[in-house]
């Protein structure tokens, strides 16, 4: 739990000792920040005025980038600030009123801190505990399963004024949940044991791994002439393909990194991108908690192909409870010498990874989003090119790959590239983890290797009276049953591991709505066809709710997609429409029991707006409603 504020004399040390930790390096702000919030409960005038002298940076900018993160707050919050999960499969299982229960319980308003400053209660987007929720955050920790005697409880520890670390343990049981694994989940891996199979490979090439002069790990060598070389031509013969949703040609990106110029002084950087946002996701929670080590020595391999000598984990403050576990695994690393200087005890072979914690801000998934964000800026997505292999982080050559690549990088490393290109088919090499939830019987996560059908996953999992199924999230694809047989595959449906399902009872038009108001709220605002658009879209929606909608309120959805997809600067406005246009198509009766109007109805409700008025004076006639052209009300 946060402590008391810190007096103004007292903050101003404390805030200036925070920078010096960090270097005094304008570029850590969100981490400065972060640090600053969890240290008083937020960001106050006087902490920014600090900030703003010690990294000589201007004050707008610092309240820019703190207000732009949702984890980060410009203005007093509880000690205790708790936040449920508004996942659509949170809402499937009561997350709505469980809030409510709590909120009554404590009494304090959503949204609103309590008059005393004890509490504060909201919602987040997701917390990718979508296999064991209704969840929540609590002052950074990270609890599932909830129930209404649970949330009794936290009411009664909160009044209490117990702190959160001596909460009983067991309210913070995060279980892993794997129904199947496969070659990355069952793998019996020992550390290094990837970088040693790399380096005897290259040495049986005839060309050496990490060689003992710097050249070879940090410049770079002609094709054919060097280990990375080789390193490089494994991957490529894995045919291995980005597992975050885009599927871009790994071995394609790292070359391109690997050939950047690199002026003096600059040097290359490998991201491991564990800012899984996509609602229903969280393969990359229990990746990162099963395999560590597994991943960190992939990143450790591409850094040998591309010649990198720093690397970041940017893991999403969601997941920051995972962070001492994951900085053991990496301190471990170092002292075994499969991190830090001289790697595996050669001269030269150098590199080292650190932990960025993220702060609650979908769009940072996006690959330059999340580079903007590690300086410490914004998260906002940037145009290209120029493209991050070639100007990345701080303009120089990066890579950035998500959790499970690097994971099946370490594989390749040590069984190469022709084992791993045998598994899936022929477009799509490895397995795939899926992250199963919604209705079914055995939710958690699923690793196959890639052709794997829609319905033999159904079957597994213990699914019945399936209606639909969301494959990658609010931006994939929903899946009716006559497409039960199509298969997880980059030819026919990729995906970044989302997959939720929907039985028969579930209303898919609250599904879609639900998903529309996730991107409303999370478009960063840059460009306005998004931030505009978006919200002209959780309207119409919103109005069909109501039981205003028409025929012209479709073709307004029509003409938001167009706009959407043309004139957006990124991948969330291009795909906000996804859910609506796909349920529209496979599930139009539920749109059409909303369409109770036969011409355009305005979506605002004058008298329905007086409703409240009406009650607080307790009147109903007919004086108290206004009326319509034709003497009725309206």
């Amino acid at each position: 739990m946060h402590c008391l504020e810190p007096s103004e004399a007292a903050l101003r040390p404390l805030v200036a000792g925070i920078v010096a930790q960090h270097g005094g390096d304008a570029s850590r702000m969100l981490q400065i920040l972060r640090d600053i919030q969890s240290l008083a409960g937020w960001i106050s005038p006087v902490a920014v005025d600090v900030l703003s002298a010690e990294l000589a940076v201007p004050r707008t900018k610092i309240e820019g980038v703190a207000g732009f993160y949702s984890f980060l707050s410009l203005q007093p919050r509880g000690r205790y600030r708790i936040l449920f999960s508004d996942n659509i499969t949170d809402r499937m299982l009561g997350s709505t009123a469980l809030m409510a229960r709590l909120c009554n319980s404590l009494w304090v308003e959503q949204g609103k801190t309590s008059e005393e400053g004890l509490v504060s209660i909201d919602t987040t987007s997701c917390t990718g505990l979508c296999d064991q929720g209704p969840a929540l955050l609590v002052n950074n920790r990270a609890m599932g399963r909830l129930t209404a005697e649970r949330i009794d409880q936290i009411a009664e520890l909160v009044r209490s004024e117990v702190a959160v670390d001596a909460w009983p343990d067991e309210f913070f049981i995060i279980d892993d949940n794997v129904q199947r694994a496969d070659i990355l989940l069952a793998a019996d891996f020992q550390p290094g044991a990837a970088l040693q199979a790399a380096r005897q490979r290259a040495h049986a090439a005839g060309e050496g791994m990490m060689a003992s002069n710097t050249r070879s790990w940090r410049e770079g060598l002609p094709a054919g002439l060097g280990g990375p070389a080789a390193m490089l031509d494994e991957i490529k013969r894995a045919n291995l393909r980005g597992r975050g949703g885009a599927g871009f040609t790994t071995g394609l990106k790292w070359e391109a990194c690997r050939n950047a110029p690199l002026p003096a002084g600059q040097q290359r950087i490998v991201v491991c991108n564990a800012d899984e946002g996509e609602p229903g996701t969280f393969k990359d929670r229990v990746l990162l908690t099963r395999q560590a080590d597994l991943v960190f020595e992939g990143m450790t391999v591409a850094a040998y192909a591309v010649g990198a000598t720093r690397g970041f984990v940017y893991l999403r403050g969601e997941y920051a409870y995972l962070r001492p576990q994951l900085e053991t695994v990496l301190a471990r690393r170092r002292q075994d010498k499969l991190l830090g200087r001289d790697i595996l005890g050669i001269p030269g072979a150098d590199f080292d990874i650190e932990i960025h914690l993220g702060a609650g801000a979908y769009v940072c998934g996006e690959e330059s989003a999340l580079i903007e964000s590690l300086e410490g800026k914004r998260g906002t997505p940037r145009n290209r090119p120029p493209f991050p292999v070639t100007n990345g982080y701080l303009d120089q050559p990066t890579i950035v790959n998500n959790v499970e690549t690097f994971a099946a990088a370490a594989l390749i490393a040590l069984h190469g590239g022709d084992w791993y290109a045998a598994i899936g088919t022929r477009h799509s090499a490895g397995s795939k983890l899926l992250s199963v939830a919604g209705d079914c019987a055995r939710p958690g996560i699923y690793e196959y290797p890639f052709g794997v059908s829609i319905r033999q996953v159904l079957d597994a999992c213990g699914a019945t009276k399936v209606q639909a199924v969301q494959v990658s999230g609010p931006s994939g694809i929903c899946v009716a049953p006559n497409e039960f047989d199509r298969v997880i595959a980059f030819e026919d449906i990729p995906t970044a591991g989302a997959f939720t399902i929907f039985d028969s009872t579930r209303d898919m038009f609250e599904v879609a709505r639900n998903y529309v108001h996730f991107f409303q709220h999370e478009s960063c605002g840059f460009c306005t066809p998004c931030r505009v658009g978006t919200s002209l879209l959780k309207n119409l929606m919103d109005k069909l709710a109501r039981g205003c909608g028409s025929p012209y309120d479709f073709a307004e959805i029509e003409k938001l997609n167009q706009l959407l997809q043309s004139m957006s600067h990124c991948g969330l406005g291009h795909t906000a429409c996804n859910p609506v246009l796909d349920t529209i198509a496979k599930f139009r009766p539920a749109y059409e029991a909303r369409m109770m109007q036969r011409d355009f109805t305005p979506a605002f409700d004058l008298d329905q707006a007086l409703s409240q008025a009406r009650q607080m004076t307790g009147r109903d006639d007919a004086a108290a409603h206004l009326q319509s052209e034709q003497g009725g009300a309206v």
